[in-house]
């Protein structure tokens, strides 16, 4: 994994140090022991009715950091002051804001005031991990609650499922985090979960067929999205709801399911097809480097000490 890890400036080490010291394990062991837990369980019983739960989970929690950190801003719905970052393109169809809510309430139940939905989405993110057979990390707790939303930022910083290698790395690369492992790390979040066919429908074109898109592959594709853009399909066609390295099988042979999967390992000399490869080839080897690309993610941006708020409505400002 060594061979594969940036440069980093000297800076952005300052500033990654400066927000680790910020945030702690331990953070609610005095004032919520048991969050933990709690949020576990709840997560555990969604994934009971809901295969896709974990896959919403981690899609939140990428999209709340992505957009001026980890402060629960994707949350947040329209209200006074506030315009809600839902309305951008990227966050088109995302769900999983009624399990955020159990969790609030759960935890809420047993310490009202004490953790922020920021947290929420970091640990409810973890256990989607490893109750889908994947690899936990330990999570570093500590964040408030933004009062602000971004919707500019949310058209603008998102990745798009449409977009080149070149594009998606310069999106990582804004908010600080590396634009080879980490974004080949964070894509494999595709191993679960389903996408809408209006996503990579234009990869279907059979007048104009994308050559970096199995045939069989496709032809299986338009089949499935027969009833239209709006018919989801499994970002991973061989294990959809476990969470493991098939993802990056399926990319060397031509198998990932959007643009912005395929591109990693499809662009001419590309830095990450070596990491595909890598992951590809070691399972192990891609859990730790996820991992560690989540408390990447997971360092940008949050709001603590005396900033910010702990809400007692994730959708809401109090």
């Amino acid at each position: 994994m060594a061979s594969f890890k940036a440069i980093i400036p000297l800076v952005l080490c300052f500033m990654v140090v400066s927000v680790s010291a910020q945030l702690s394990s331990t953070f609610y062991d005095t004032t919520c022991p048991n969050v933990s837990s709690i949020v576990h369980g709840v997560v555990q019983n969604a994934l009971q009715s809901d295969d896709r739960a974990g896959a919403k989970l981690i899609r939140l929690h990428f999209h709340d950091c992505f957009v001026d950190g980890c402060d629960g801003s994707v949350l947040l719905e329209d209200q006074d002051g506030i315009v809600s970052e839902l309305g951008a393109p990227g966050n088109q169809g995302i769900t999983g804001f009624n399990i955020v809510n159990d969790i609030k309430t759960a935890v809420e139940n047993v310490c009202p005031g004490v953790v922020s939905c920021a947290d929420i989405l970091a640990l409810a993110s973890r256990d989607a991990v490893t109750l889908a057979s994947g690899q936990g990390w330990t999570v570093q707790l500590g964040r408030r609650d933004g009062t602000t939303a971004n919707l500019e930022g949310a058209r603008n910083r998102l990745p798009s499922p449409f977009e080149n290698l070149t594009q998606l790395q310069g999106k990582f690369r804004d908010v600080g985090l590396d634009d080879t492992t980490d974004l080949v790390a964070l894509s494999g979040a595709h191993t679960f979960g389903r996408s809408r066919c209006m996503f990579f429908s234009g990869r279907l074109n059979t007048s104009n067929p994308d050559p970096t898109l199995d045939s069989t592959y496709a032809d299986q594709l338009r089949q499935e999205c027969q009833a239209g853009g709006n018919t989801f399909v499994n970002l991973d066609p061989t294990t959809p709801n476990t969470f493991d390295g098939n993802y990056f099988t399926n990319l060397q042979n031509n198998r990932g399911l959007l643009t912005s999967d395929q591109v990693l390992f499809s662009t001419a000399n590309a830095p990450t097809i070596r990491i595909v490869d890598s992951f590809a080839g070691s399972q192990s080897e891609f859990f730790s480097a996820f991992a560690q690309s989540m408390i990447n993610m997971g360092n940008l941006g949050p709001v603590t000490g005396t900033s910010g708020q702990i809400r007692s409505n994730c959708r809401r400002l109090n």
